[in-house]
């Protein structure tokens, strides 16, 4: 188990834009709570114009706690978003989340993640609340604000769930063994069926196994992308895709810009 929240940009797009517009942080939760949790994220901000973030998300759920200037706070649960999400920021405000280890909401939620996928659901009024009722979390200091979520989650009593941690070891798998690129293949390694395995998923991350295959290999051609001119056709080989016109194709569809476009457009952030 880390010591240390991670501390890669897997997923944020252009994020040196980011860290010049927002302050943004990562923290770890309390160590039990991290079989479940990924890290708790932080944002706080003081802008003079509208500032528009692109994420390509992760296979994980989040609790997303927004409060602007005038402190009123909205909370929500956020299921894995499958394609690019946008958000605009504009004058004071800050936002406390929980990024949930994929697999790690089940326990809280209790049900099939898939549910949640690709959907926003408020807190307040939710299909939950008994989970997740809570006083104001984004006031006060990192410490304070995480120590808050701390209390929620441990409030909320996650249910033991040995499939939903083979669920989170199994995505953890692909997440670091670059090898992974097909389900069948992952399958057999496993001694599981493909048909498991795809329940496994889709019941406690709330997406297949192909997907999360997919995004994570697309989400270290945008982070290759941004280290500078690279051979496509070669990125394209190593991360499982038919050619280079397929990993071009599904970079656009995801991200909105081309590989190419989006390595131009770093540079130019960059002043470079």
């Amino acid at each position: 188990m880390r010591h240390e929240p991670r501390r890669d940009s897997r997923g944020i797009l252009d994020p040196d834009r980011l860290r010049r517009r927002v302050h943004f942080r990562r923290r770890l939760p309390d160590p039990a709570l991290r079989p479940y949790v990924e890290h708790y994220w932080l944002i706080d901000w003081e802008l003079t114009t509208p500032f528009d973030q692109r994420l390509v998300p992760h296979p994980a759920v989040n609790l997303v706690f927004q409060a602007g200037a005038d402190g009123v706070e909205t909370g929500e649960i956020a299921g894995v978003d499958i394609g690019l999400f946008t958000i605009t920021l504009r004058g004071t405000g800050r936002v406390t989340g929980v990024q949930f280890r994929p697999g790690g909401f089940r326990p809280f939620w209790r049900r099939s993640v898939a549910e949640l996928t690709g959907r926003r659901r408020p807190l307040a009024g939710g299909p939950a609340p008994e989970l997740f009722a809570t006083t104001p979390v984004c006031p006060g200091t990192d410490d304070q604000r995480c120590r808050r979520l701390d209390d929620l989650l441990t409030a909320g009593r996650p249910a033991p769930d040995p499939v939903a941690a083979e669920a989170t070891a199994l995505v953890e798998e692909i997440r670091r063994d670059r090898s992974v690129l097909r389900v069948a293949d992952f399958a057999r390694r496993h001694g599981v069926s493909t048909r498991r395995l795809q329940r496994i998923f889709l019941d406690h991350v709330g997406v297949g196994p192909k997907w999360v295959i997919r995004r994570y290999r697309l989400q270290e051609a945008i982070e290759q992308a941004a280290a500078g001119p690279l051979d496509w056709a070669r990125v394209a080989a190593d991360l499982g895709y038919a050619d280079q016109a397929h990993l071009v194709r599904e970079f656009t569809a995801v991200a909105g810009v081309s590989p190419a476009a989006y390595a131009r457009s770093l540079a130019a952030s960059r002043g470079g």
